[in-house]
């Protein structure tokens, strides 16, 4: 057998860029700059003509880790963003009309006796009307209604520390720091049109694609970022695409910035409609504002309509079409060509998982590099990981939809009756009945993300943890009230999400 160092990937071409291409990019650049053997040539080809989406400019908490991974300096990615903080996202008529709750980041507390606060607060809200709800005891979500923001801060555990955060920024803007920063790496960038790409005859691998102007790229190990047209993965490759429009209904988007407002909210904000949802994204120059919705229930004129008439501020655009289809490639890694973000497949953004599934699609390629080879089993196990977590993720945005009581329009109406997966379906009921909940896939949303949706949307178990009951109730009570307000007066002495950005990460007048 040859050592498989004889045959390393000699040279890397991610087609398109954007936000998936230089998320690949950068962490690719700075790895093989610190391997500290024969690095392979990367190259990133993009057309100035073929606009990016950018309708996504919230995030999850691991995209720290994926700057920190980079040694971005903090201050200074949010500066040159445009960026603001975010703890979570405010949930409007979701449910109901006039209901509102928060999905934060962070969880409910420390465990009492081995077992989730909110198990316990289960069994209290039954003995006792007057019981605060269990938001109360999420850190993020009292800062939030707060509008204060600081970093958490080390040391034992606090309700200083008691809270995750991600960011808000400009998409298009991030990209290009990102950018720059591959190419101080050696990343090259190429500007021309991909007009055809060329298989090997052999094996049906890419051996190049073919530009306008004639030139002639070839590589090893190709990326696929070229967002909806999935001009490798989809287009050469034939990776066919698994339709989730019965579950995800809504098939359309506009999406247009307004004027910032005052105060600057460290949250997102999404607000039910008739026909789908509308999105709010504070940002340091605008906010960025787009509406959701199933075209067979609303017209576009009319979408457009019902997001300008929901804007806080004046709009400083017409709003930008976009249609698409809920889904995701059977495969991902098909022979030498990986597609990252919407080549690879697309959720709607409703809790802000389209840069998260780039990040990890990213990551998992890097932890499965080939060599030239391409052993198919790093595909599958590739593959088998990414549908994995676009499954759990689309259950966990399903879930919205489903747990409702809203019957006020056809939308509504079809998403209560719309049959659901056995997952799902497993994961509502037991929690229903039982107040557990199950984890199916440890890469996706936590136990606490889960009852925050579960509890918000109105679904109260008709049972609880029977193990709570060995806590005695009035000590039980006693620690609620403490941390309580610990909690609401650690938020209460923190800076405005206003003033921490003025004094800490300002970023230069757009």
């Amino acid at each position: 057998m040859s050592d498989p160092l004889d045959l390393p990937i000699r040279k890397i071409v991610i087609v398109g860029g954007g936000t998936a291409g230089w998320m690949a990019a950068a962490p690719l650049a700075q790895r093989f700059a610190q391997a500290g053997r024969a690095r392979p040539e990367i190259m990133l080809v993009e057309s100035p003509d073929i606009g990016t989406i950018g309708v996504g400019e919230a995030t999850l908490p691991p995209i720290r880790a994926y700057n920190t991974t980079l040694g971005l300096d903090g201050a200074d990615f949010v500066k040159k963003t445009q960026g603001s903080f975010k703890l979570g996202i405010e949930f409007r008529d979701w449910g109901q009309v006039g209901n509102r709750f928060f999905h934060g980041f962070g969880d409910f507390g420390p465990a009492i006796e081995g077992r989730s606060p909110w198990q316990h607060w289960l069994r209290l809200q039954r003995t006792l009307p007057d019981l605060p709800s269990y938001e109360d005891w999420s850190m993020a979500t009292a800062m939030a209604r707060r509008n204060r923001f600081t970093p958490p801060e080390g040391g034992a555990p606090s309700a200083a520390n008691a809270f995750s955060f991600a960011y808000h920024f400009d998409a298009g803007l991030y990209a290009a720091y990102l950018r720059e920063y591959a190419m101080a790496r050696g990343v090259q960038r190429v500007e021309g049109l991909i007009v055809d790409v060329e298989l090997r005859p052999q094996d049906g691998f890419v051996a190049a694609v073919k530009l306008a102007d004639g030139r002639r790229i070839d590589g090893d190990l190709f990326i696929d970022c070229s967002g909806f047209r999935a001009l490798l993965i989809g287009g050469a490759m034939q990776s066919p695409y698994e339709d989730w429009s019965a579950l995800l209904p809504c098939n359309s988007a506009q999406a247009v910035p307004s004027e910032r407002v005052a105060p600057l909210t460290p949250y997102t904000t999404s607000t039910a409609k008739a026909a789908g949802w509308q999105w709010r994204i504070p940002l340091q120059h605008r906010t960025g504002n787009g509406h959701v919705y199933c075209s067979h229930f609303i017209s576009d004129d009319e979408a457009a309509s019902t997001l300008l008439a929901g804007l806080d501020g004046k709009a400083l655009d017409t709003p930008r079409q976009l249609h698409f289809t809920t889904g995701r490639r059977k495969q991902s890694w098909v022979k030498n060509v990986v597609g990252i973000g919407l080549a690879s497949g697309f959720l709607e953004p409703l809790e802000s998982t389209s840069i998260q599934l780039i990040m990890d699609g990213v990551g998992r390629l890097i932890q499965f590099f080939p060599d030239r080879r391409f052993k198919p089993h790093l595909a599958a196990e590739f593959n088998r990981l990414m549908a994995q977590q676009y499954e759990s993720t689309r259950d966990f945005i399903v879930l919205h939809y489903k747990v409702t009581e809203r019957r006020d329009s056809e939308l509504w109406r079809y998403c209560a009756a719309m049959p659901i997966p056995d997952t799902l379906a497993h994961q509502i009921e037991l929690f229903r009945s039982t107040g557990r909940v199950a984890i199916l896939d440890r890469d996706s949303f936590a136990e606490p993300s889960w009852v925050s949706l579960l509890m918000g949307l109105g679904l109260r178990p008709e049972a609880y943890d029977p193990f709570v009951d060995h806590v005695d109730e009035a000590a039980l009570v006693q620690h609620f009230a403490r941390v309580r307000q610990a909690i609401a007066q650690t938020a209460a002495a923190m800076p405005s999400h206003d003033d921490y950005i003025a004094r800490h990460v300002k970023a230069p007048q757009a």
